[in-house]
């Protein structure tokens, strides 16, 4: 056998015994034994690079080289499911399929709703092509780098029988076991820990380098299959041979044949999931029959033929054993109850946020009482009553705190505002380190070479204080030991390309306190410069459409502090854009008193395109549609709540090439 001979072997027996263990939990050889084939593996591929294959095994371990996701629209739409919450819902439900299939029998596919994030993987001649997240249900992110380190999901399919191109979508998950440990590891770096195990399998999923989502562990589960020529008639079925094919289905799943036995399965798994290894937050019901799923159709926002059974929030009691305070990037301090460890929906519990001073004393909160603690939507513990009864004598009522737990400064509340602020914005740590973190993000500089975990490195070794110093960075104080000379590079070729980016995005990435993204660039068309900006009075910042008088002090204050002042001039001397480019300035008056909505998936531009070209034709943008709005800039898979609502008010609807010859 020559080398090209075994590494075909050897990548066939690498994904049979990745099957085995991950999905089948029936591994037949040591992790040892694993770990040398794949060593063999990896020093064949490097001899023979014209090997190379996206879907080898030894992909599974990610890779730094990432570049921003691609944006992919999904050949069948991702919509969401109808939530119910009651018995009496899920009868509701069940009668008015009874009456949509005029009493034809049916039958009903009860599933687990796993609380992960939403995955449509393609599959053309057994291999993996594609994967893309949900998104906004009609197109998505492109996130296969990333999925193909998640060893629970087949690269290359160990069954026979599948067709030769379909979809199979199903939930990326963190299991518990994953979850515990990476907080303990983030604790222990004193990073900021992740609330659930949905915001961590996201975060990780969405993370530009691939070895971080291999190192975390990510499961999944499969439950949908689409495609031309699908092996049965039934949704179970398809399913269960999908299970033949190599993939990760529920063993919970279960066909029923009346409303009796779904209720029954709802009540076996309410308290059964906290068994499960994974989150799960309900039942998915399905009519199984794929000809009454067509005949049933949809809704506006949902199938007809399927819903969604929400469990209701667990509940413990535990012991309030100390409030501590958190600070945020805009300074705002969140106070976070410190509890006795109870077990609540599948993890341990310890903290859960207190929201604010009025939540406190909402609650007339002792250090001492017992509290109900519930996981809202299974997802974030919140403090939802307190056993007065059980209080101790002697305890001590909680009382806010006066000062910023990390600087010392007066905390102080802005009128109409919950929350108490930390006003040393320009030296607390964490406001610091946040600020950097928002200046970087894709919506304002678009530094997308650095994330949080290098924003804290490079603080914590002293390069950056301030948003100006990352201009100052160079590779080689980056590369240190010298092992990281194309990542360093990357870097800060990022750093000097954001340099490009225009101006409005420029004022949202200053970070200044209430100034969003809407509001940076309504300040950036009305005042046109950061000189006019930054000398702006209390009166002309309140002219602007949106602009109140809290968030015009704000503004005021964020530049007649020194330090920003400084920052500011320091980008200025770097080359930031300081003023609206011809790019950004009015082409036309055009579309002048208008108000459009962009809905769909376009072929000629981009939606951030088309938004810049009716800004710069006169026109306004707007979010949702009602009996203002002139017109509707539809491409392709526009979505059917917003058809409906616009036929409803008789609204026009136009497409791209009107659209552009309009302009």
């Amino acid at each position: 056998m020559d080398e090209k001979q075994r590494i075909e072997q050897l990548r066939r027996e690498l994904h049979d015994h990745n099957y085995k263990y991950y999905v089948l939990n029936q591994p037949t050889i040591s992790d040892y034994d694993f770990d040398q084939l794949m060593h063999e593996l990896q020093d064949l591929e490097s001899r023979h690079p014209e090997m190379a294959d996206p879907n080898s095994p030894t992909q599974r371990v990610g890779s730094d080289i990432q570049s921003e996701f691609r944006q992919v629209a999904h050949k069948y739409p991702m919509l969401s499911l109808a939530n119910t919450y009651s018995e009496q819902d899920v009868r509701d439900w069940y009668d008015s399929v009874t009456k949509g299939l005029a009493g034809e029998p049916f039958e009903v596919c009860c599933e687990m709703k796993y609380d992960g994030l939403s995955i449509s993987l393609t599959y053309v001649d057994g291999r993996l092509t594609q994967a893309v997240t949900r998104g906004d249900g009609v197109q998505g992110d492109d996130v296969t780098a990333n999925v193909r380190t998640i060893r629970a999901i087949p690269l290359v399919l160990p069954g026979t029988g599948y067709p030769s191109e379909f979809e199979i979508r199903g939930e990326i998950l963190m299991p518990w076991a994953s979850f515990e440990r990476l907080n303990a590891e983030r604790e222990a770096a004193e990073e900021p820990l992740f609330a659930n195990p949905r915001n961590a399998a996201s975060g990780t999923l969405k993370s530009l380098d691939s070895r971080v989502v291999a190192q975390r562990q990510l499961d999944a589960y499969l439950y949908y299959l689409l495609g031309e020529e699908l092996p049965a008639e039934g949704h179970f079925e398809n399913l269960e041979a999908a299970r033949q094919w190599g993939f990760k289905i529920s063993e919970g799943m279960k066909k029923v044949k009346s409303v009796d036995e779904v209720l029954d399965f709802i009540n076996y798994w309410d308290t059964e999931r906290k068994n499960l290894p994974v989150a799960t937050d309900g039942i998915v019901l399905k009519v199984n029959s794929l000809r009454q799923q067509r005949a049933l159709g949809f809704t506006a926002k949902s199938p007809r033929w399927a819903i969604a059974y929400k469990f209701k929030a667990e509940r413990a009691c535990t012991e309030l054993l100390e409030v501590t305070y958190q600070v945020g990037r805009t300074g705002a301090v969140t106070p976070v109850a410190n509890m006795a460890p109870v077990q609540l929906a599948g993890t341990t519990v310890r903290r859960a946020t207190l929201n604010n001073e009025d939540f406190i004393r909402s609650f007339d909160l002792h250090i001492g009482d017992h509290v109900y603690v519930e996981k809202g939507g299974e997802i974030i513990p919140k403090i939802v009553g307190v056993d007065i009864d059980q209080r101790p004598i002697i305890a001590q009522q909680v009382q806010f705190i006066k000062r910023c737990p990390e600087c010392g400064t007066p905390l102080v509340r802005y009128e109409g505002e919950a929350a108490w602020y930390c006003p040393n914005d320009a030296g607390c740590p964490p406001q610091i380190k946040g600020r950097i973190e928002h200046f970087i993000a894709r919506k304002a500089m678009n530094i997308d070479s650095l994330g949080p975990e290098t924003v804290d490195e490079y603080y914590r070794r002293g390069l950056i204080h301030n948003v100006a110093d990352l201009y100052d960075i160079d590779v080689q104080q980056i590369n240190g030991d010298g092992s990281r000379t194309k990542s360093a590079q990357r870097i800060v070729n990022g750093i000097q390309k954001s340099k490009e980016v225009p101006f409005e995005r420029v004022v949202f990435a200053l970070g200044i306190r209430f100034v969003g993204e809407t509001s940076a660039r309504l300040l950036a068309r009305h005042f046109k410069s950061m000189d006019a900006l930054m000398a702006a009075g209390l009166e002309e910042l309140q002219e602007v459409e949106g602009i109140g008088e809290v968030m015009a002090k704000s503004i005021i204050s964020y530049f007649h502090n020194e330090q920003n002042r400084e920052i500011v001039e320091r980008l200025r001397g770097y080359g930031l854009q300081f003023s609206l480019s011809t790019i950004n300035s009015p082409l036309s008056t055009k579309l002048e008193g208008l108000s459009v909505v962009i809905s769909g998936v376009f072929q000629h531009h981009s939606r951030d395109e088309y938004k810049l070209m009716i800004e710069q034709n006169g026109g306004k943008n707007v979010g949702s549609i009602s009996g203002k709005t002139s017109f509707i800039l539809a491409g392709d898979n526009m979505g059917p709540s917003k058809l409906q609502k616009a036929e409803k008010l008789g609204i026009r609807i136009v497409n791209e090439e009107e659209f552009l010859e309009m302009i």
